[in-house]
């Protein structure tokens, strides 16, 4: 690697393969951590000393804001102090314990982000229960999974989730024996509950139940397990992921020390908005939004807004600040996009599923703070890369790693990924004590990606010059086509997935065929536009349907395949286009927006057999 601007240092060599075993790269340390890993804050040994000593230190602070609806319209945030919250959480762990839950028991959190959510998980580790969130967006068979593999004994549930919930039962009852509502009962409800043998409790009717009891907070080391987290597969069950109260403090150690190495330290008046929106909402919102009202502003509009862009980018790309960049700039046009976000906005931080490159710069210049992309998995307490504010050239990567992990790539020989090349490419691994204790009750599983202390990420990452991480690849999405050509399908994906015009592309090829078809979500603004310009009618339903359409989709996706310079074997064949995005209600996509392959497929599978069956008689009376 270049000797230029780096941010990581090197620990150890890399070794060749041995004994069936592939080579590894050499160990990579966040540049932030030159001397050593942050140490945990003093005193600070489980998720619930986070929160006691957040509450000595700032009890009349705000903690937690709920947004009142007023007439059927947001209105103004009302907060709870920490004070306020604490003595909430005190209450509600006395009703658990006189209730009958004791220590190491499970207690499932059903709902979306709310109050209600963050006090029971709060009381959850004051009380040295396990946490078992129960993701909003999974269905009810991986919910009635989740219950009675991890043995839920209670449930906190949002009012309007109740019902989904009783769709586990009877099944779900052998372990679940109460509810309690985040808000009110319904006499239905209170009815169904009864003939399922549960027990259900209002919010408030619960918080009673402990009125007049005290009972002591057991000790808790650093050891015992704070939640378990189950990752929705792409394939099979879900499997429960055990974090440790260590897993959590040592990530806290790590990233107070990044954000104040990175000069964007947080403080006692930043306000923490978590939100999850599909990956290409981003895309959308910028396209139909901010691009429209240019056009309908005109030509000397547009033409300002480019020109205010192009040069606060091009002196961002030379190393300056986004507020150095061009303070004009800035007051006479992006100002406009800050207000948009409420005026307040510092850090936008983005995980899950990748930006894309465009989106990215896009908002680094107009957004007026800082855009960081991040990548993590459950199985390392989520943060494990991010990309660090100013610094344009990490662009389209994760970043470098966060400073209280070592990174190491390992080879992929079938998929020619070489971890000693000039150019490092293979599959991340991460060790550190940020890492999960196993998966739960399942020994077999955590043995196959957890290997001398190195977890197995399955993502394939290149290093870049500057210590940044790219990703790639995905090891388990390898398929060979009948001539016996390996197609590593994610990266094709990557690569079609920078054509302006798809939103989202799944890419589908066996063995028994010798190309590859795909099925696109085409982007509805360039695609009407295109059909505009081109006489053919219809709404953006009809147009999906029409022949025409499908080649100018395949064309723009053909062009981009050539212009990265494919293979042919690798270039889409066919494409079929579906006017509605990849969605979790269909079961296509997973809660962290990654595509569940086999269920896609059962969706498809008219749709591919057509493809190739037309394409073939197409192939076949060409020769």
């Amino acid at each position: 690697m270049s000797q230029q601007k780096k941010f990581i240092f090197q620990v150890e060599e890399g070794r060749e393969g041995s004994d069936g075993r592939p080579s590894v790269g050499p160990v990579y340390r966040s540049i932030f951590a030159k001397d050593g890993f942050p140490e945990p804050i003093e005193g600070m040994d489980s998720c619930w000393d986070v929160f006691r000593m957040s509450v000595e230190k700032y009890p009349n602070n705000p903690m937690l804001g709920r947004r009142e609806i007023v007439d059927g319209k947001p209105g103004k945030y009302v907060w709870q102090t920490y004070q306020e919250v604490y003595d909430i959480v005190i209450k509600l762990g006395n009703s658990l314990r006189s209730c009958g839950v004791k220590e190491e028991a499970k207690c499932g959190i059903y709902g979306a982000n709310t109050p209600e959510w963050i006090i029971s998980m709060e009381a959850c580790n004051a009380h040295g229960l396990y946490c078992v969130p129960l993701y909003d967006t999974l269905g009810a068979g991986a919910i009635e999974f989740i219950i009675t593999h991890s043995e839920v004994s209670i449930v906190f549930v949002e009012e309007k989730k109740i019902s989904e919930l009783f769709k586990t039962c009877p099944k779900a009852t052998e372990y679940m024996k109460t509810v309690v509502s985040f808000g009110g009962v319904k006499p239905e409800h209170k009815e169904e509950a009864e003939n399922f043998g549960l027990v259900i409790y209002a919010w408030d009717e619960f918080l009673k139940l402990g009125e007049g009891k005290q009972y002591d907070l057991p000790i808790k080391k650093k050891s015992d397990i704070c939640t378990i987290m189950y990752t929705s597969g792409t394939t099979g069950d879900p499997k429960g992921v055990m974090i440790s109260n260590e897993s959590i403090v040592t990530l806290i150690a790590g990233v107070i020390r990044l954000l104040k190495s990175a000069n964007v330290a947080l403080s006692a008046e930043d306000v923490f908005l978590s939100y999850l929106p599909l990956a290409h909402i981003f895309d959308r919102v910028i396209e139909e939004c901010l691009q429209q009202k240019l056009a309908a502003g005109g030509f000397f509009k547009k033409f300002l807004f480019d020109s205010a862009f192009s040069y606060k980018f091009g002196h961002m790309k030379k190393g300056q600040s986004h507020v150095e960049a061009s303070p004009l700039s800035d007051k006479l046009v992006f100002s406009k996009v800050k207000q948009g976000l409420g005026g307040k906005v510092r850090i936008i931080l983005s995980g899950a599923a990748p930006l894309a490159s465009h989106v990215e710069s896009f908002l680094r210049v107009v957004a007026c703070c800082h855009v960081l992309q991040g990548y993590g998995l459950t199985e390392s307490c989520a943060g494990t890369f991010v990309s660090l504010p100013d610094e344009l050239d990490m662009l389209g990567t994760v970043g470098p790693p966060v400073p209280n992990v070592d990174i190491r790539l390992e080879s992929v020989p079938e998929m020619e990924y070489d971890a000693l090349a000039s150019t490092p490419r293979g599959e991340i691994c991460i060790r550190g004590k940020t890492l999960f204790s196993g998966y739960y009750k399942r020994e077999d599983l955590t043995k196959e990606v957890l290997i001398d202390g190195w977890l197995h990420t399955g993502d394939v990452g290149e290093w870049q010059p500057n210590g940044s991480m790219k990703i790639i690849d995905r090891k388990k999405n390898i398929f060979k086509l009948s001539q016996g050509e390996y197609v590593a399908v994610e990266n094709l994906e990557n690569i079609y997935g920078e054509v302006q015009a798809v939103d989202s592309v799944w890419v589908y090829g066996n063995s028994f065929e010798s190309f590859l078809v795909a099925v696109a979500n085409p982007n509805q603004h360039i695609l009407e536009k295109w059909a505009a310009e081109n006489g053919v009618s219809g709404d953006y339903s009809d147009l999906c349907q029409n022949a025409k359409a499908k080649e100018f989709i395949l064309g723009e996706l053909v062009k981009m395949g050539k212009e990265k310079k494919m293979k042919g074997f690798e270039i889409i064949k066919a494409v079929h286009l579906d006017p509605v995005a990849f969605d979790m209600e269909r079961d296509l996509l997973t809660p962290t927006y990654k595509k569940k392959r086999p269920q896609l497929l059962k969706h498809y599978q008219s749709v591919i057999d057509e493809m190739y069956k037309t394409t073939n008689e197409r192939l076949a009376s060409r020769q």
